[in-house]
Protein backbone atom coordinates (compact mmCIF):
# COMPACT_ATOMS: atom_id res chain seq x y z
CA UNK A 1 0.00 0.00 0.00
CA UNK A 2 1.61 3.48 -0.68
CA UNK A 3 1.61 6.05 1.54
CA UNK A 4 -0.60 9.02 1.35
CA UNK A 5 1.46 12.38 1.13
CA UNK A 6 4.85 10.70 1.59
CA UNK A 7 7.72 13.39 1.80
CA UNK A 8 11.09 11.53 0.63
CA UNK A 9 12.76 13.83 2.81
CA UNK A 10 12.76 16.66 5.29
CA UNK A 11 11.48 20.35 4.16
CA UNK A 12 12.23 23.62 5.58
CA UNK A 13 14.72 24.15 8.96
CA UNK A 14 13.59 24.65 12.55
CA UNK A 15 14.73 26.74 15.50
CA UNK A 16 13.56 23.84 18.06
CA UNK A 17 15.88 21.54 19.22
CA UNK A 18 13.51 18.83 20.13
CA UNK A 19 12.35 18.63 16.76
CA UNK A 20 15.68 18.58 15.10
CA UNK A 21 16.38 15.70 17.48
CA UNK A 22 13.98 14.27 16.20
CA UNK A 23 15.15 14.03 12.72
CA UNK A 24 17.44 11.43 14.05
CA UNK A 25 15.52 9.59 16.69
CA UNK A 26 16.87 11.68 19.32
CA UNK A 27 15.20 13.29 22.26
CA UNK A 28 16.58 16.18 24.28
CA UNK A 29 16.09 14.18 27.76
CA UNK A 30 18.69 11.78 25.96
CA UNK A 31 21.62 13.96 26.15
CA UNK A 32 24.47 13.87 28.95
CA UNK A 33 27.58 15.39 29.82
CA UNK A 34 29.33 12.18 27.37
CA UNK A 35 31.54 13.09 24.37
CA UNK A 36 28.96 12.35 21.65
CA UNK A 37 26.26 14.23 24.13
CA UNK A 38 28.54 17.15 23.59
CA UNK A 39 29.00 16.73 20.33
CA UNK A 40 25.13 16.74 19.15
CA UNK A 41 25.26 19.96 21.52
CA UNK A 42 28.13 21.54 19.81
CA UNK A 43 26.17 20.81 15.74
CA UNK A 44 22.92 22.60 16.85
CA UNK A 45 24.55 25.61 18.39
CA UNK A 46 26.33 25.24 14.56
CA UNK A 47 23.48 24.04 12.47
CA UNK A 48 21.40 27.49 14.53
CA UNK A 49 24.03 29.81 13.00
CA UNK A 50 23.92 28.28 9.93
CA UNK A 51 19.71 28.86 9.84
CA UNK A 52 19.81 32.59 11.41
CA UNK A 53 22.38 32.97 8.43
CA UNK A 54 20.45 31.41 5.65
CA UNK A 55 16.83 33.38 7.10
CA UNK A 56 18.75 36.78 7.26
CA UNK A 57 19.92 36.90 3.89
CA UNK A 58 16.92 35.37 2.41
CA UNK A 59 14.38 37.48 4.36
CA UNK A 60 12.43 34.42 5.21
CA UNK A 61 11.58 32.27 8.27
CA UNK A 62 13.29 28.77 9.02
CA UNK A 63 10.13 26.77 7.56
CA UNK A 64 10.68 28.28 4.08
CA UNK A 65 14.50 27.75 3.74
CA UNK A 66 16.29 24.58 3.30
CA UNK A 67 20.26 24.18 4.11
CA UNK A 68 22.58 22.89 1.04
CA UNK A 69 26.07 22.57 0.36
CA UNK A 70 28.25 22.44 3.40
CA UNK A 71 25.74 23.24 5.37
CA UNK A 72 23.22 20.09 4.67
CA UNK A 73 25.07 18.20 6.60
CA UNK A 74 23.79 20.33 10.18
CA UNK A 75 20.43 19.39 9.15
CA UNK A 76 19.90 15.89 10.79
CA UNK A 77 22.24 15.06 14.44
CA UNK A 78 25.01 13.10 12.51
CA UNK A 79 27.59 12.84 15.53
CA UNK A 80 25.56 9.98 17.40
CA UNK A 81 24.84 6.95 15.00
CA UNK A 82 21.59 6.00 16.89
CA UNK A 83 19.51 6.50 19.87
CA UNK A 84 20.60 4.06 21.58
CA UNK A 85 24.47 4.89 21.23
CA UNK A 86 23.62 8.03 23.19
CA UNK A 87 21.53 6.31 25.88
CA UNK A 88 23.91 3.64 26.55
CA UNK A 89 26.63 6.47 26.73
CA UNK A 90 24.48 8.48 29.43
CA UNK A 91 22.42 5.42 30.98
CA UNK A 92 24.55 2.04 30.85
CA UNK A 93 22.28 -1.05 29.46
CA UNK A 94 22.00 -4.23 31.79
CA UNK A 95 21.52 -7.41 30.74
CA UNK A 96 18.17 -7.27 32.29
CA UNK A 97 16.83 -4.27 30.03
CA UNK A 98 15.01 -4.44 27.37
CA UNK A 99 15.24 -3.25 23.61
CA UNK A 100 11.57 -1.34 22.96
Amino acid sequence: MEKINQISQILGETTDVESWLIRAGLKFSDLGDNATSISIRKQWREYQAAVQRCCTTLHQPPSCVQLSGDYAKLRIPSNASTYSEVRAIKFPRRESDSIN
